[in-house]
Order: C-alpha cells, then structure tokens, then sequence
C-alpha cells in the first residue's frame, strides 16, 4: 500500500512540473515582450513566407439557381514567426504548445469570391507552436463561394468552380503566399494536385474529377505592390441519373406522344385535345426548368434545346393536324378536287407509304353489271356470253349456271327480250309515273353515290397526309432526340472520379 502511494505522488509530480513547464512557457513565449500585432519579421524589410493548402472534406451543395458553390474544407497555414522560437531542453523537452490563434500574430486571409459575407475563418481554432518558430494552423471551415455556373450542356455537364485565398490587409512585399506543394515561392505554376481529397466524403450528385491550384498576382488601384492569391480550381461532373429518370425521359416520351396523333383516327374527334394536352406538359417542364437552372440570356441549357425543339413539333403537328382535319370533312358542296391532288394523294403516295385503300377488291365487278330504274342490264360483251351458255342449257338440258348471279342475269336477259316484244304496246299512265317516280329515286341515290364518293376520297386524302406526317415526325423525333442529347460532353468523358484512395500520392504531407 506504501509502495502504491509512492507511485501515485512521483505520477503526479511529474504531471504538474510538466504543466508548470508548458505554463511558463506560454508566459516566456506570448506574456514578456510578444505583441502580437507587429508582423513578426526580423527587419520590417523582410518577406514573410506563408504556406497554405485545402483539405476539402465535404462538397455540400451546387446551388446552380444563385450560382453558389458550399465546401466544407480544412485550411491549412504555416508560417515562421521570429518571436516564438524556445530552446526545448529549457522547458523540459517541450517540443509542441498549443495556443489560440488570438493570442499570435496571424495572417488575415480571406476567401475572396465568398458568396454570403463571411471572408474568415469563423471558428478560431488553436494553433500549433514548435522550437524553431513554425507555426501550424488548420482550421475548419465551411464557405459559400461565387461560382459560375454553365449551363449550356445541363444537366450533362462539367462545372469548374474556384476559391480564391490571399491576405487582406498585406500585399505581396510584406506576406507572400505559396501552396504548400511548391518549393519556389515566386512560381506560378499551376499544380494539378493541388487539393488534398484524402478524408473526401463523396457527393451524391457531382463527381469530383480535378483539384488544382495555383498562385496568381494581381494589382489594385489602391496599391504600387501586387497582392499574391491562390485559386484553387475544382472540376466537377454531373451524375446525371436522377435528371434522366426525372427530367429526360419524360420529355423524350412527350416528345413521342407527338407521333400518335398523326395514328389518332380523324373521325374520332380527339386529336386537336391530345395535341393540346402535349403542349400543357411542355408547358411545365418549362416551368419546372426555370427554378432549376440561372435565368441567364447567355445559351440556352441543353434541355431547355430540347424541350424547344419538343414544343416546335407539337405546334406544327397542331397545324398540320387543323389542315388534316380540314381535308377529312370536305365534300362536293364545298371543294373540288383537283387532277393533281387525286394523282398524288390517291395513286403515288399510297404506293411509297405501303398503303392500300379499303372497299376496292371488288370494283372489277361492275364491268359485268349494271342496275338501272328499269331493272338489271348487262354490258354487250357479257350478253353473248350469257347467250351462249342459254344455248349449251337447252343443248344438254341441265342446270349450266351455278353462279347465283349469272342465273340472275339469266332471267334479267328473258325479261329483256319479253320487253323488247312488249314495247310496241301502250303502257298505262299510273305505270309511268311509277316509272318516272323510280328513275328520279334512282339518280337521286346515284348523286348520292357519287358525293360519298367524293367523301370517301377526300377521307382517303387525309388518311395518307397522316401517314406521311406520321413517318416525317417520327424521323425528326428520332434524329431531333439524337441530334441534342448527344452533344453532351459527359458522354464521352472517361476520367477517372477522385476518391481518398487516389488521392494518397498527392504532394501533401502524411502528417496534413
């Protein structure tokens, strides 16, 4: 119990001279003569090197409606500061003190295209102290910066979105900035790798292809020294499965309701309101791509191509459809149609468009038969026909016809030649005004028949116009649908998404 005691006083003696050996060296260090507003420079002449990077944890948001870019990063800052530097074996071998940021002199860099008004770091973490003066600083952060955003291909497209880091208040005679991968401070080079991906956590909706950064120099009215900054450029792609199953695909099967109205019978009454119920949809998608996207005049985005190209094709199907329409219910009242319009619409178009007009297998009929007011006449040549199979009957006297229309046309030629014996005779009044009343019903009905004639072609008119806009929309759906979509540049982008596995060689250290 004696020997346990013993060690429990030596622990604590050790603990509390170590903690009196780091006090006093914080009060050696920052409390006699450290002020910790004076750039901490050996002559006022004299540049300070500051050295920072990017670790970028988190791509939070792509707000491409306000065209602003959400990170969350870790941004590291070393730099040398004269009157921090202690001799370890003083201090009992101290080789690192953490202390607040407050209490030193920092350089105020700022994120120069920030998007919300906060340019800092908001959470004043503490900074690292070693021997030799260094001092390491990385604190969290979460920036909005400004980013332009392309819409020209979206949602298939690749967007480059920069943070700009300098110093406020020093220009580049007093601080100078350098990337903590660059040996050289005055090199403008750019470095491909210039953000650390090690702890990213992926995006659901961008791939990060690239992450470089590099050092530029800038003048201002304000001053003769220019102002050294680094831009830190990330490229992002697009993932575009949730546009497609949301956005793409619908507008490409709106885009093919277009096609059926030209397969939508005329007499049916509904393809004007199918016509129109297209264009409501379009009308939507509009709307919907409005509060996606930057009401910018630049370009037009990818999509919003289409949905135009979508929308010129439903409104000329609503013309041609208005012109359909007007052909199918024209009658002898109203038009005549002309030799031009019957040889192309009736004879030539049909054959190219594979059509075959219904209810005329059995015209080569009516070369056999005509039925007048005065009954059934037969043309001259079946007549003789019609004699000769008279005489074969009373020949070999048996039933030679078996044609129920030839043993009609058989009596129709007996009653005719009876009527030729008979003409000489009277016939009574009563019996021509029946005559007279059955040849006026008769030409009437053949008016009629030779209207719906008429019709019929004019139906039949409409019939190929929608056959062969069926074919011309159907191709400029396809080649149109083809045509935009396939302009995207992420099509045929095959780099490599970054990951923190292939992020292990970059030029950061493993101690970052």
């Amino acid at each position: 119990m004696r020997r346990l005691l013993c060690w429990i006083f030596v622990c604590l003696s050790v603990c509390v001279n170590g903690n009196d050996d780091a006090k006093r060296l914080y009060y050696d260090l920052l409390k006699l003569s450290y002020n910790k507003l004076i750039r901490p420079v050996t002559n006022s002449s004299d540049k300070l090197i500051v050295k920072m990077g990017i670790r970028l944890s988190q791509l939070i948001d792509i707000d491409e409606k306000n065209q602003i870019m959400t990170t969350n990063v870790w941004l590291r800052q070393e730099w040398y500061d004269q009157g921090l530097i202690w001799n370890p074996t003083e201090y009992n071998g101290i080789k690192t003190i953490e202390v607040p940021i407050d209490d030193i002199w920092n350089p105020d860099v700022v994120l120069f295209n920030n998007a919300d008004g906060n340019y800092e770091v908001t959470l004043m973490t503490k900074a690292i102290l070693h021997p030799d003066g260094k001092v390491v600083w990385e604190p969290p952060a979460i920036y909005k910066s400004s980013c332009m955003i392309e819409v020209e291909f979206f949602p298939f497209d690749i967007q480059q979105c920069i943070m700009k880091f300098g110093s406020w208040t020093y220009d580049g005679n007093q601080v100078d900035l350098v990337h903590l991968c660059v040996g050289d401070s005055s090199s403008t080079e750019v470095i491909q790798k210039g953000i650390d991906f090690r702890d990213f956590y992926p995006s659901v909706e961008w791939d990060i292809l690239e992450g470089s950064a590099q050092k530029n120099y800038k003048r201002y009215i304000c001053c003769p020294s220019p102002f050294p900054d680094i831009t830190f450029n990330i490229t992002m792609r697009r993932k575009t499965l949730f546009h497609t199953v949301n956005l793409i695909i619908p507008c490409v099967s709106i885009s093919f309701l277009t096609v059926l109205v030209f397969y939508l019978p005329s007499d049916s009454g509904e393809k004007i309101t199918l016509c129109i119920s297209i264009l409501l949809s379009l009308t939507v998608f509009f709307l919907l791509l409005a509060d996606i996207i930057p009401p910018t005049s630049i370009v037009v985005p990818l999509i919003g191509k289409y949905l135009l190209f979508t929308m010129i094709l439903v409104t000329l199907s609503i013309l041609v459809t208005v012109i359909v329409l007007n052909v199918h219910f024209r009658s002898p009242s109203t038009h005549t149609m002309a030799p031009w319009v019957r040889r192309v619409f009736l004879n030539v178009l049909p054959r190219l468009l594979i059509m075959r007009r219904p209810n005329l297998e059995n015209e080569h009929s009516t070369g056999r038969v005509i039925r007048t007011c005065n009954g059934v006449q037969m043309t001259e040549s079946y007549k003789d026909m019609i004699r000769r199979k008279i005489q074969q009957r009373k020949f070999d006297n048996t039933n030679y016809f078996q044609d129920p229309v030839e043993e009609e046309l058989m009596n129709a030629a007996k009653e005719t030649d009876l009527s030729v014996r008979r003409r000489h005779k009277p016939v009574p009044r009563e019996i021509r005004e029946a005559v007279d009343s059955v040849c006026f019903i008769a030409e009437h009905l053949k008016k009629d028949d030779k209207e719906n004639s008429i019709k019929e072609d004019w139906k039949y008119v409409a019939m190929v116009l929608d056959r062969l806009f069926l074919w011309i929309f159907t191709i400029a759906c396809v080649v149109g649908t083809f045509g935009i979509i396939l302009q995207a540049p992420t099509l045929y982008d095959d780099r490599q998404t970054l990951t923190p596995q292939a992020a292990d060689d970059s030029c950061f250290k493993p101690d970052f």
